[in-house]
């Protein structure tokens, strides 16, 4: 078993910089895949990125690439978020997630088994 807590979250301004982080407990393994989702109201859950446990692969969705960059310290068990050039349309419950299996399939939510209680970020103009 694995729980996840998000940190960080709150209000910044447009053009702004936030990280966000989340503590793991429990065994992981290197197979482990860790991401980030992020859902505004009346909207789906969308993905906003990934990355292995080793910290060799990342993933990153269109919407965010180039302003977003996600990493981990396998040291203190927690992967981040670092989040800059924020805009209005990044406002977001964002949410932290595991996937045990390492699947290929990490922008789909189904694929991941652990699940933070997720973390305000309201961007304004």
């Amino acid at each position: 078993q694995v729980q996840l807590v998000e940190s960080g979250g709150g209000l910044v301004q447009a053009g702004g910089s936030l990280r966000l982080s989340c503590a793991a407990s429990g065994r992981t393994g290197s197979n482990y895949f860790m991401g980030w989702f992020r859902q505004a109201p009346g909207k789906e859950r969308e993905f906003v990125a990934a990355i292995s446990w080793s910290g060799v692969i990342t993933y990153y969705a269109d919407s965010v690439k180039g302003r977003f960059t996600i990493s981990r310290d396998s040291a203190k068990n927690t992967v981040y978020l670092q989040m800059s050039n924020l805009k209005p349309e990044d406002t977001a419950v964002y949410y932290c997630a595991a996937d045990r299996d390492g699947s290929r399939r990490y922008e789909d939510s189904h694929e991941y088994n652990y699940w933070g209680q997720g973390t305000q970020v309201t961007v304004s103009s």
